[in-house]
């Protein structure tokens, strides 16, 4: 795998589905991406074409809310 990059972001947008308990950050606006499984339900997305993490997905956030 290629090394990914990262860009200060513009602007952070955020959404949560509480019946997935699924937060979903994106830097800039979402849009279609791979995924990198981080592990512990964190998820990285990053643009196939620009090698750019363009957000992330965390499963179960609640839960590792709760035990921090």
């Amino acid at each position: 795998m290629e090394t990914l990059k990262m860009k200060k972001p513009k602007q952070i947008t955020w959404d949560y589905d509480k019946e997935a308990d699924t937060l979903y950050i994106s830097f800039g606006e979402p849009k279609p991406a791979l995924t990198l499984d981080l592990g512990s339900g964190i998820f990285a997305r990053y643009s196939e074409k620009t090698k750019e993490f363009v957000g992330f997905t965390i499963v179960g956030i609640s839960e590792i809310i709760k035990k921090k």
